[in-house]
């Protein structure tokens, strides 16, 4: 069986990926089944004969298609899926059968039982897709003919054993701790394998939640019984940190920042171990590597830059550390069910993602500008107690407050007042590569409108979404928090442009 994954190309564009000459006579030959998923679903077509060509209409996020009953197929019927691409097959190869189609017309699901050849213009993987799991179960059972023999319990001994065999009986390693579920679960495997030849550091840089600090050193001692060293860098990343505004820029001063802290952390230990710690532990996960840098060797671009995250983007050439990531092949939700094997409890394995970064990727330009890192804080705290308090924590994948570098006019305690604008953003997805915005009660809207008014200083107006659009913006005559209401894709979860775009829709 192969998989022909998607990706950010052009089968028109020289140098996109492709398969070996000779690939799909070799699987014809051998009834290897292949399935073409996005991209893999354009490069079969145009392979075998057919034509593919710029849609008119790109299609992103959640879209309805009429299926039509076949092999991926169990009836005709109406089902939503999540699409993500500008290009569309225009023309089949022969023996092809178009067995799904959007709303708009384009062909999105074809056939070949002659060839076992089968593709999906869209991504039956990600939960947004209401039917994908029973589509890729008739793929792989029912046409494959694959056996469901992988277990997580699986993966947890292979790491174990790929930990051990990477660290030796003797190295030392440090464990890079941000408070997130990631690198929790990362050390706690990790410490199963090294006992106390691991040394835990977890770093304050200044850009952490309210009382962050204190709440992550408790969880660590409490709960995850892990030895943690805790380093205030806060003031040397501010300082590096000022004046940057471009979050490519902010996330790799953060990276480096990081390392340099972790390289002194090193130094010190060396002088009661005899020799500096050799290893690093993070807890990348693959969304990270996918989303920050193409596969490495060769000088591939098989995946654009959506993110430079500083476990991967931001690191320097000259590391001086040997990484071991022993989650870098798994998704989030991946980690959470290796996490509960690993008995880590299930309250800190339920916390939302927060971003290595932190709160730098929160502030749209200068995080040291304009009070801009206290003033999300409390924004942020008010918003999360308002979900915990509604019983809607469990229910979101990811909730948040963000800083746009935009002033409004506002009346106050009889006052006029000029203050800042802040966004709110709560998706839910299950492993951050796609996600969709959480749909909230328009009650809960104006309990939170007013909560943040009466609690936060210089926010003084809290609008709730408009019915179509990407974003709300202030008008001149109003300070407002306002609700991002975009998928993924065509945005990403974390806000991270400095740019505001000029029309602005207003509420």
């Amino acid at each position: 069986m192969v998989i022909l994954s998607g990706g950010p190309n052009s089968v028109h564009e020289a140098g996109s990926p492709t398969v070996p000459a000779g690939f799909f006579d070799y699987c014809t030959a051998h009834s290897v089944p292949i399935l073409g998923i996005c991209y893999g679903m354009q490069l079969l077509v145009q392979c075998l004969g057919g034509a593919v060509a710029p849609a008119e209409k790109r299609e992103y996020g959640r879209m309805p298609i009429s299926t039509t009953a076949g092999a991926l197929f169990a009836d005709s019927a109406s089902q939503l899926v999540w699409m993500s691409h500008g290009d569309e097959a225009t023309q089949l190869p022969d023996g092809f059968l178009c067995v799904a189609k959007s709303e708009q017309g384009a062909v999105v699901a074809v056939e070949c039982a002659s060839r076992r050849c089968y593709g999906l213009q869209y991504h039956p993987e990600v939960t947004h897709t209401a039917a994908g799991l029973e589509t890729l179960r008739r793929f792989l059972f029912d046409v494959a003919g694959v056996s469901a023999d992988w277990s997580m319990a699986s993966v947890l001994e292979e790491q174990l054993a790929a930990i051990a065999a990477a660290v030796g009986p003797s190295g030392h390693a440090i464990a890079a701790l941000s408070g997130g579920v990631d690198s929790a679960v990362a050390a706690t495997l990790v410490h199963k394998v090294m006992g106390d030849r691991l040394h835990c550091v977890f770093v304050d840089n200044g850009l952490l939640r309210l009382d962050e600090r204190v709440r992550v050193e408790a969880i660590f001692q409490e709960h995850l019984h892990l030895p943690v060293s805790i380093v205030d860098a806060s003031e040397r990343t501010l300082a590096q940190l000022r004046g940057v505004s471009d979050p490519e820029a902010k996330r790799k001063v953060i990276g480096a920042e990081f390392i340099a802290v972790f390289r002194d952390f090193a130094a010190g230990l060396a002088a009661q171990l005899g020799g500096a710690p050799a290893f690093l532990v993070q807890g990348t996960l693959y969304p990270d590597v996918i989303e920050s840098c193409p596969p490495p060797g060769g000088g591939a671009k098989h995946s654009h830059t959506i993110k430079s995250h500083h476990n991967v983007g931001g690191l320097p050439k000259d590391l001086g550390f040997t990484l071991v990531e022993p989650l870098r092949t798994l998704f989030k939700d991946e980690v959470r069910s290796l996490g509960a094997l690993l008995g880590v409890p299930a309250p800190f394995l339920e916390r939302h993602p927060f971003p290595g970064p932190g709160l730098a990727v929160r502030v749209l330009g200068d995080v040291t500008a304009d009070g801009a890192l206290e003033t999300l804080r409390q924004v942020d705290e008010v918003f999360i107690n308002a979900i915990r308090a509604a019983g809607l924590y469990h229910k979101i994948w990811q909730a948040f407050a963000v800083f746009l570098p935009i002033r409004s006019v506002g009346v106050q305690g009889d006052c006029r007042t000029h203050a800042h604008v802040v966004a709110l953003r709560a998706v839910t997805s299950s492993d951050g590569m796609t996600a969709d915005w959480y749909h909230f009660d328009h009650a809960f809207l104006a309990a939170v409108s007013n909560d943040i008014c009466n609690q936060v200083k210089g926010v003084n107006r809290v609008g709730a979404p408009p019915p179509a659009g990407l974003r709300a913006l202030p008008r001149s005559d109003s300070t407002l928090a306002v609700y991002d209401i975009s998928s993924k894709p065509p945005a990403t979860i974390e806000e991270s442009s400095p740019s505001l775009p000029r029309a602005l829709l207003q509420f």
